[in-house]
């Protein structure tokens, strides 16, 4: 549903929602039309979105007066590089800050950050690596000192002001020290997904002007080799897991580099630090390129301190001096969504960072869950798939009197999470018996039994799976944002919470809808601390992402209602308008689908500018434990789906080879019950086939962040699109 920069934090669903009564679509209107009087780079301007509270007739003159003047103060004391426009496309320039009476808190680098949190939490742990079946962990003192340390290696080396560091692998203390230390060193910290090609790692290296490229090991370290030679910025390559193969002139191991800036003088370090501004750049972060190729969206270090200080709130993250949280790392720190759950959040609240095993998504994760008991998890929807696809097949496992005993307890805690979804009410009695005997247990067995907050992020989540963990007494709390937003801009939370909705925007932000219907349905557009700078060396593509007042369109279609929560339904790009000049938004069709056949792990709707819907249809299947690559055969629920319509298919050949009977009749049947809720005919599915293979990231159908890449599927199925089409 969303693009490559699309950032989801906390699982939930999209879905149309509650009708707008006309009225309220007129205040919309009225509302919007207020913004075009926005002067477009007044820094204390304040735009009034239809989401933002309406000031008050008769409110306390003198607590706004007091409010204005804190403003006014915060801009007065504010150390800020020259700023004209709220946007840049150059690295090394500098924006205006979107500072208002809602958001009137003072802008800080990242490392203020950092020394604030030293202060407070100094003896605390912060970082844990297991070595040798142990975990070691630092305190906050030594992971700054470690930072301080990497960025004079860094400044040894040659770092440039505004230039890159790049970080291509797996989660680490390293990854951490390296990002952190860049920034210190005056550079700018750039991911790199730890599966993109020696090609895609060129495009980031080259467009970021990295000068160090920091590698986890051999495999990625041979990716940079390949390329090296047309990157003519890059100095030298760092690599921080397992001993180094071969002596390469510029080649260093992590040790070697830590110690190469022993000598560089603390004040040499201290002046770059003290020469940085909260309105300058310190991260990149390239989205994945669903469409097109990738943009390096800039973040000041205002953005990433303000997110981390006050978006973190809605999620109720606990600072360490009340009761230190605790998570494991293992999602793509490259993406925004991780790193300002982990790393940045991670600083600001003084929490204690586990870092999982290289091989979490391969089957590990759970174990290390188990292992450290976290307070707080968020996943991709596909984690959390892959978590209800583990229990159910132990649950199938089990006897008959346990299954009934499972199924018992699962549907009283659904029923009452449901009921009291959006209070904090009284649970009845029977839940607490069914949570005790029961849910506690299979919690356990996922390594949730002290985890008390479940995110998701960078895409939106099956229904089926948000009422399956409902119904083991986890909430799934969904935010949703992009990286242009540093992350979230709504948030679902302990106060904020409704289904099926993305959550409220977070406090000090703003939204509007653009281009409203006549159901009440617009583009979502953000305004905030957290909208970016712009995308490095792209004007046109900046220009297209903001708007005249720098508003933040989203591409995103949505409808709010009376109380302020968000719903998606859809993504401009994604509409698919058929020869007929009918708009249909694909996933509330493929999610229909996907719920009436637990068969089904893909569903891609197709009809754009044709005279009818088809779609390509993919089974769920077993994943190549090492190369993670889509098998031929079955997943457990998919054999039991067949057994159960008296099919023997074991394998994804067995089904698509003879065309198998029973399943084929099956999927129409469910197709057609979709098609008996379709509110036209132009939205009816009229032909489906089902792919020989699983969509997959190493297949490329899907991106780093598990999203469907719809242009690329398009491409890879056109002679199987083309079928459908022919007379």
């Amino acid at each position: 549903m969303h693009t490559h920069t699309h950032t989801y934090v906390a699982a939930g669903i999209m879905a149309s929602c509650c009708e707008t009564s006309q009225l309220a679509d007129l205040d919309l209107q009225e509302k919007t039309h207020e913004n075009g009087e926005i002067p477009r780079n007044s820094l204390d301007s304040s735009p009034q979105g239809p989401m933002t509270d309406p000031k008050k007739e008769g409110e306390d003159q003198d607590a706004s007066q007091a409010q204005r003047r804190s403003v006014e103060e915060v801009l007065a004391s504010a150390v800020l590089a020259p700023a004209q426009s709220l946007w840049t496309t150059e690295a090394s320039n500098s924006v205006l800050l979107r500072i208002d009476e809602d958001c009137p808190e003072e802008p800080v680098t990242v490392h203020q950050m950092f020394m604030a949190s030293v202060q407070r939490y100094g003896g605390v742990f912060a970082l844990a690596t297991k070595k040798n079946e142990k975990w070691e962990k630092i305190t906050f003192s030594d992971y700054y000192h470690c930072c301080r340390k990497a960025a004079k290696s860094f400044l040894k080396l040659g770092l440039e002001r505004f230039h890159s560091v790049a970080i291509l692998g797996f989660n680490s203390a390293e990854w951490f020290m390296s990002a952190i230390g860049g920034i210190f060193a005056g550079g700018i910290m750039t991911g790199i997904y730890a599966t993109n090609s020696p090609e895609a790692c060129h495009y980031v290296a080259s467009d970021s002007k990295a000068n160090i490229i920091v590698v986890e090991n051999q495999k990625q370290l041979d990716k940079i080799l390949q390329i090296k030679e047309q990157l003519p910025h890059l100095k030298a390559i760092v690599q921080y897991s397992e001993p180094l193969q071969n002596k390469l002139p510029n080649l260093y191991s992590w040790e070697e580099f830590m110690e190469l800036g022993l000598e560089v003088p603390d004040k040499e370090l201290d002046d770059i630090i003290s020469s940085q501004r909260p309105n300058q750049c310190c991260v990149l972060i390239y989205t994945s390129g669903t469409t097109g190729m990738p943009k390096g969206v800039m973040l000041s270090h205002d953005n990433i301190t303000w997110t981390a200080i006050h978006a973190s709130r809605a999620g109720d993250m606990q600072p360490a001096d009340t009761k230190q949280e605790s998570l494991v790392s293992y999602l793509p720190l490259s993406h925004i969504a991780a790193q300002i759950y982990d790393l940045w959040t991670g600083i600001q609240w003084g929490e204690l960072v586990y870092f999982a095993q290289p091989d979490a998504l391969k089957g590990s994760l759970i174990g290390t869950l188990k292992e450290v008991r976290p307070s707080s998890h968020m996943g991709v929807p596909r984690v959390w798939e892959k978590m209800m696809e583990k229990i159910k097949e132990g649950i199938s496992q089990c006897g008959y009197m346990k299954k009934k005993l499972v199924a018992w307890a699962m549907s009283v805690s659904l029923e009452a999470n449901q009921r009291c979804a959006n209070k904090d009410g009284e649970k009845p009695f029977l839940f607490a018996l069914a949570d005790g005997l029961v849910l506690e247990k299979l919690r356990a067995e996922l390594g949730f039994s002290c985890c008390q907050k479940f995110f998701s992020g960078a895409a939106p989540i099956g229904s089926e799976t948000v009422q399956f963990f409902l119904g083991l007494n986890i909430r799934l709390y969904e935010a949703y944002g992009m990286s242009e937003s540093t992350g979230p801009h709504f948030m679902s939370g302990p106060k904020a919470y409704k289904l099926p909705s993305c959550g409220k925007v977070v406090p000090g932000c703003k939204c509007k809808l653009a281009d409203i219907d006549s159901e009440g349905t617009g583009e979502v557009c953000f305004w905030g601390r957290n909208v970016f700078m712009g995308f490095l060396n792209m004007e046109d593509k900046t220009r297209e992402a903001l708007d005249e007042e720098g508003w933040l369109r989203s591409g995103d279609l949505g409808k709010v209602d009376e109380e302020g929560f968000l719903y998606i339904t859809g993504r401009i790009k994604e509409l698919i308008i058929t020869a007929g000049g009918e708009n249909i938004p694909p996933v509330p069709i493929e999610d229909a689908v996907k719920k009436e056949l637990p068969i089904i792990s893909n569903a891609m709707l197709i009809g754009d500018k044709r005279k009818f819907l088809s779609m390509l249809l993919t089974l769920k299947c077993l994943s190549n434990p090492e190369s993670m690559e889509p098998m031929d055969d079955l997943s457990l629920e998919a054999v039991e789906f067949c057994q159960h319509l008296g099919s023997q298919a074991t394998k994804v050949s067995d089904i698509t080879s003879s065309r198998d009977n029973a399943v084929y009749q099956s999927i129409q049947e469910a197709i057609n019950k979709v098609n008996s809720r379709a509110t036209s005919n132009a939205q009816r599915i009229q032909k489906w086939t089902i792919l020989p293979r699983d969509f997959s990231i190493s297949g490329g159908e899907l991106g780093p962040t598990m999203k469907l890449r719809r242009p690329v599927v398009l491409k890879m199925y056109h002679s199987e699109i083309e079928n459908f089409y022919k007379e």
